[in-house]
């Protein structure tokens, strides 16, 4: 190839410089191009699995608590890159806002090329149909052939397009709009979903068997607004929880204590009607509440304990929520009893529906039922401090600094106590008694006003993939020729049945003919 006259071997060849706005075009090309929505797609899941291996904050604050009691090193590192967060951290939402702008960069322009297509005629018959995928030429002498050819195409719904020497026709526009109907329903599922997050909340809620909830910001032990969220449109009611009850599987031998179901019975009280109605929350079958939904994520035990000093007075009483450790509800509870006197102390107890006996001699819970129930207790006193103004998990004991006076190696056994009855803590600490057993259930609130357009968005996106998916996209054409006439077909991808439908064409013109 030989060069323009201006340009000499030995001259340097430069491209131009893009600028600003040329790099900008390059970019938003690059992020609006099918390829980067689909790897942004791919990776916002990937981005998603440590939200479903590692508890949330927002759905399980208390699961977040226990995995910082049991992995004290890396927890906290996981927690700087936002994992007990996963919904709504810096990276996840980046994601998230960039596959939302490619997807309309992608989306909105193909939109456009559809509806002209759409307004278009088919287009014009090639010269060779030869070198189509499927092809009949047939000899025939029968006059307005390709008219009746157009007629049948017609009745089979293709668009058509005459000439006096040929007939063009197209079939399958809907798949395109089926795969535009399902990246649009995906658009509306991310802006529902964006919008939702921003609108919600998501409270949880502690309930020991006889307590109320009151939907106000003061009765949530922890509470997850999203940015846009007003607390002022919180509605008010409130829950009761009459009675939890737990159904453990006793007759399958080899899933003895499998729990099979449980059941929050509540009273729902309306301050707006003044009305109280009952009902009962189960796993997956949440309650409606009026402004919020209210699911059963949790349950256990609550003994009711009264600590008293030597004197006879009463330091603390009342139900103690122990956390599940295990299947068979092997429990963790934690008192802190900081005006007890002469000197303040904290208590790491353990509550065992029935209690069993391991080779070594510890206590573990044998059945999840309370059959033979036993808490023990190992006692720590010093500073526990609280009164510094610094912020303390109510489910754990800082014990470092604290001197153990019964339990481990204080040279003192732990305490234990049945149903009922009263034990002397050491060193003139007082007493403790076992006055009761209850249950206690974890509830979550959740409200999101987007969660209808969610399903609808959902829903509209599975019709746009099925018709894509089942709609074949055709184009057929015919040409006279001087011994009768050819037909040739062709589609969007592999279809065996484009030969059949030209023979089937020509059937057509025989039965015509008769």
């Amino acid at each position: 190839m030989s060069l323009p006259s201006n340009v000499t071997h030995g001259d340097e060849v430069r491209s131009p410089k893009l600028g600003l706005a040329g790099w900008v075009r390059w970019i938003w090309g690059q992020l609006t191009s099918m390829r980067t929505a689909l790897l942004l797609l791919l990776l916002l899941a990937v981005a998603a699995i440590p939200g479903s291996l590692l508890p949330q904050r927002s759905s399980d604050p208390n699961g977040v608590t226990n995995y910082f009691q049991q992995n004290p090193t890396s927890a906290p590192t996981l927690d700087k890159f936002q994992l007990f967060d996963v919904y709504t951290s810096s990276w996840f939402s980046a994601i998230y806002l960039l596959l939302f702008i490619s997807l309309i960069g992608c989306v909105f322009p193909r939109v456009r090329h559809h509806w002209d297509a759409l307004r278009s005629q088919p287009i014009e018959t090639p010269r060779s149909l030869k070198r189509f995928p499927a092809y009949l030429a047939k000899a025939s002498k029968q006059a307005g052939s390709l008219e009746l050819i157009a007629e049948q195409l017609r009745a089979r719904r293709f668009r058509v397009r005459t000439t006096p020497t040929s007939v063009s026709a197209e079939k399958g526009y809907l798949r395109e709009t089926g795969n535009l109907l399902f990246h649009i329903s995906l658009i509306g599922v991310l802006v529902s979903v964006g919008i939702g997050g921003a609108t919600s909340f998501s409270g949880q809620r502690v309930l020991v068997e006889g307590e109320t909830f009151v939907n106000n910001l003061a009765g949530y032990d922890s509470f997850s607004p999203g940015v846009w969220f007003d607390a002022k449109t919180l509605v008010p009611f409130s829950v009761k929880l009459n009675k939890f009850q737990a159904t453990f599987d006793l007759r399958n031998k080899t899933n003895i204590g499998t729990p099979l179901d449980f059941q929050a019975f509540v009273s729902v009280r309306n301050k707006v009607s003044s009305q109280t109605s009952n009902s009962t929350i189960r796993v997956n079958y949440p309650l409606e509440a009026p402004g919020a939904n209210i699911y059963l994520t949790g349950n256990g035990y609550a003994p009711v304990l009264t600590f008293r000093d030597k004197d006879g007075n009463v330091s603390f009483s009342g139900a103690v929520i122990y956390m599940p450790q295990d299947a068979n509800y092997t429990s963790l509870g934690v008192i802190k009893l900081p005006d007890a006197k002469p000197k303040q102390f904290g208590v790491l107890s353990f509550f065992y529906p029935t209690k069993a006996q391991l080779k070594t001699g510890a206590f573990t819970s044998g059945y999840p039922a309370p059959v033979d129930p036993l808490v023990s207790m190992n006692v720590y006193v010093g500073d526990l401090g609280l009164d510094n103004g610094i912020p303390s998990n109510v489910f754990s004991l800082a014990v470092h600094g604290l001197k153990q006076v019964a339990g481990g190696k204080s040279g003192t056994k732990a305490l234990t106590l049945e149903l009922g009855q009263t034990v002397q803590l050491p060193q003139d600490l007082g007493s403790v008694s076992w006055d009761g057993l209850k249950r206690y259930a974890s509830l979550d609130i959740d409200y999101n006003p987007m969660q209808v357009w969610v399903f609808i968005f959902a829903m509209l996106a599975f019709a746009g993939l099925i018709t894509s998916l089942l709609t074949p996209r055709r184009r057929v054409f015919a040409r006279k020729t001087e011994t009768g006439f050819e037909l040739a077909g062709m589609a969007k991808s592999d279809d065996p049945r484009l030969q059949g439908i030209l023979e089937e064409l020509v059937l057509g013109l025989k039965v015509r003919k008769k």
